[in-house]
């Protein structure tokens, strides 16, 4: 029998439509992938979710947002998805080891920041080390930081991270930035932002928390270390569309490409979250982006019945 509702992915914005298509009384099933959370789960204090004024782990977020849903009658899997077919109704949903078959998807598999893949940046992550700028930037009001990136993305960061920094530095591996050109001169004309060129890091250091990284010079290989209190990696994000390409359509980066914000180009079928949100990349737009899902699945079902 196939599902009224089936979400895929178990971050903030599967979980919200969860929520909501659970309170329809839809019963959704959610197949939330083995690292079910996203990038929730490797935030420790989240201060800019609502409902939580003395700040609350991520992980602790996605536990509560489960729960709920799981109050209200949804279902969870905590399986990834191999292969959609949006081309017959129902749809079908392929795991490892079975297929389901539904008449509505959401699809909010997220995004995963790309890392530098130090074993050291996995050992200091939250402790130091962050992928997300908006996110802890506040945490670092009078450090001096790091930021690793010559993209949009770390200038981004960087010009975001002097509201709070003593002091910004980037590392680049290049001469020259990716970035625009209006975003390279405003970084390059704030007083609070130095950039080392050429420069790799090849290791994070510290004991209990960051206190420095260890670099090299690619033109010279010349070796150095430099203290720091905070690394933030901007290299850029990779949307978790592998499941869905030539089923649906992408823009250049490979995020999900919608209309309306949630809307697909096949009835039906509706996305949330960071897999097709290029910009804001936080778990409250996430959420939002998830309950306008559901509602709008809510309409789509309604329609089917009639």
């Amino acid at each position: 029998m196939a599902e009224k509702v089936l979400i895929i992915g178990g971050g903030p914005a599967g979980l919200s439509a969860a929520i909501y298509a659970a309170r329809e009384g839809f019963e959704p099933l959610v197949i939330a992938g083995f690292n079910a959370g996203g990038q929730l789960l490797l935030t420790t204090v989240v201060e800019n979710f609502p409902a939580f004024p003395n700040g609350v782990n991520g992980p602790d977020i996605i536990s509560l947002m489960r729960k709920q849903a799981e109050k209200f009658g949804a279902r969870f899997i905590d399986t990834n998805v191999s292969a959609v077919d949006l081309d017959s109704r129902p749809f079908k949903v392929t795991t490892d080891d079975k297929t389901y078959e539904a008449h509505s998807l959401i699809i909010a598999t997220g995004a995963n920041a790309k890392m530098l893949g130090l074993d050291s940046e996995t050992r200091f992550m939250g402790k130091g080390v962050s992928s997300c700028a908006t996110c802890d930037g506040p945490f670092f009001k009078g450090k001096n930081v790091i930021v690793v990136g010559g993209g949009d993305t770390a200038m981004e960061d960087s010009l975001f991270l002097t509201k709070f920094a003593e002091s910004v530095t980037i590392i680049h591996r290049r001469d020259s930035f990716r970035a625009s050109k209006i975003m390279q001169e405003r970084v390059l004309k704030n007083p609070k932002v130095k950039v080392l060129w050429n420069m790799e890091v090849l290791e994070i250091l510290g004991n209990s928390k960051v206190t420095g990284i260890r670099l090299k010079n690619n033109k010279t290989n010349e070796e150095s270390e430099l203290e720091c209190d905070g690394v933030f990696v901007a290299i850029g994000y990779s949307p978790n569309t592998e499941a869905f390409k030539g089923k649906l359509k992408t823009d250049e980066l490979g995020y999900l490409a919608t209309k309306d914000e949630v809307l697909t180009e096949i009835e039906g079928v509706y996305v949330a979250g960071d897999v097709s949100d290029r910009f804001y990349r936080q778990a409250a737009t996430a959420s939002g982006s998830g309950v306008k899902a559901a509602l709008h699945v809510r309409e789509y079902l309604m329609k089917m019945e009639k």
